[in-house]
């Protein structure tokens, strides 16, 4: 029989789309397919069984499978799974004789594959999902380099820290920066959602339009209503001219709506019609104004919850929702605290011109604090210590109260064997020894804390409830 361990093709143009293997124990096939492929800017490889297709799958950074399923020797998509068992990122077309049924077609689908053809198929059919398949290549590489060009040895464009949980996130954000879907971010107070949020526009191709943040939990509805959809003149009393919404200034671009959940239930409506229509009315306007911008939104609030209790809207959850991302919290990612403290004193250095250290007991510190407000928390700590520090090098007693006491906290369990301490209870020590630092400056204590004042005084109502 044909041997393909020297099937190899022809020599082509340096430039390819990627490189095809196609299997198929008739020759005539596995020629006629590979010309037409070169054709298109395919290098190829031709294979006549399985064992050669795995020999070559091993030795070759094949990129495309076109796959006959009715090999001898194999059952059905045996092939394709252990093919895709071996390389779950490659794609596979398969091709099935004009016998197979819908129901298999379907489950070559469910099995991996891509795209399906009944043989005999012609020149043009074959053509076209190699095209397909070539333009699906492309967007995967310049995914790929977009991803490796924004990857740094600290993270990921303007985030810090190469964890497991963060290089993840940072596939997903490589991945969503490619498409135009609404996507939801969520992530407990001083996680970096607006750094996520940035990171998902800046690397999209859409990077040079504008980026728009707008914190609904800050502004009060009519307020909101009037930055997201503008106003006319003589909409209201005060509006002398009008005045263009944020969703029209930012075309092209993408809006990143923070606290989302804040959003007050009557204008969470108005908002679902424009991201559907993508038209919005301006206040005191009777016409529309076609949009075209993407949105971005985030919450640290449980937004399932708040549609079972009727605070949001199903459906414009549901919009929203379309891609979701989670944000480890700080607690979750330690290995990532010593990087983002040497961030930090860098930045302090260059732009208070504080140069720090941190002893050695200082960073345990660090690692043993559990920062429910997470990246920001430790932000603030770190420039706070480097005000009041008499010294260069960073000690225990620099820093905030409660990181001193989680080190004390971490000692004791070390001595005393573990002990389970709620971290709601944490949270509550640390913002009560935080109000009491600041003698009762609220907002000095939650900029301290690295969470908002709105989450401040709503975890104070909590407690005293």
């Amino acid at each position: 029989m044909y041997s393909a361990a020297v099937e190899h093709a022809p020599a082509v143009r340096e430039e390819t789309v990627g490189k095809l293997l196609v299997v198929d124990e008739e020759r005539s096939v596995r020629e006629g397919c590979r010309e037409l492929a070169q054709g298109l800017g395919y290098s190829t490889l031709g294979a006549d069984g399985p064992e050669q297709c795995f020999k070559l799958l091993d030795a070759h950074p094949i990129d495309l499978v076109l796959l006959d399923v009715k090999l001898p020797g194999t059952a059905g998509l045996d092939i394709l799974h252990e093919i895709k068992q071996r390389r779950p990122q490659l794609h596979a077309i398969v091709m099935m004789g004009m016998s197979a049924t819908l129901e298999m077609a379907v489950k070559a689908m469910k099995s991996g594959a891509c795209d399906v053809l009944r043989k005999p198929f012609t020149a043009e059919e074959l053509k076209r999902v190699l095209s397909e398949q070539a333009e699906e290549l492309k967007r995967s590489k310049a995914l790929l380099s977009e991803g490796s060009r924004l990857t740094s040895s600290n993270g990921f464009g303007p985030l810090i820290g190469r964890s497991p949980e963060m290089d993840k996130l940072y596939r997903i954000i490589t991945k969503a920066a490619q498409s135009s879907h609404p996507v939801l971010i969520l992530g407990e107070s001083g996680t970096g959602k607006e750094l996520v949020a940035r990171a998902i526009h800046f690397s999209g191709p859409n990077q040079n339009k504008p980026f728009i943040p707008v914190d609904c939990g800050s502004l009060v509805p009519s307020l909101i209503e009037s930055e997201l959809f503008g106003y006319v003149k003589g909409a209201f009393t005060g509006a002398n001219k009008s005045k263009d919404g944020l969703l029209a200034v930012a075309e092209g671009g993408t809006v990143f709506l923070d606290e989302i959940g804040e959003l007050p239930i009557e204008l969470q409506a108005k908002l679902l019609r424009a991201i559907q229509e993508k038209e919005i009315r301006p206040v005191g306007s009777t016409k529309r104004i076609p949009i075209d911008v993407r949105i971005l939104a985030a919450t640290n609030r449980d937004l399932e919850l708040a549609v079972s209790e009727g605070r949001f809207r199903r459906d414009l959850y549901f919009r929203l929702n379309v891609l979701t991302l989670r944000i480890p919290p700080l607690r979750q990612r330690r290995d990532d605290i010593p990087r983002l403290t040497m961030h930090f004193l860098e930045r302090i250095a260059q732009t208070m011109g504080l140069r720090r250290e941190l002893s050695d007991e200082a960073l345990a510190a660090l690692v043993a604090h559990d920062w429910p407000g997470n990246v920001r928390e430790l932000e603030n700590c770190l420039e706070r210590a480097c005000t009041m520090s008499s010294g260069p090098v960073l000690q225990v007693a620099d820093l905030s109260s409660p990181v001193q006491q989680s080190q004390t906290h971490a000692a004791a369990v070390v001595q005393s064997g573990p002990r389970i301490v709620p971290l709601a209870d944490l949270e509550k020590q640390a913002i009560f020894n935080a109000i009491e630092q600041v003698r009762g400056d609220k907002l000095l204590a939650a900029k301290l804390l690295g969470i908002g004042k709105t989450t401040l005084y709503r975890k104070l109502k909590e407690y005293s409830s």
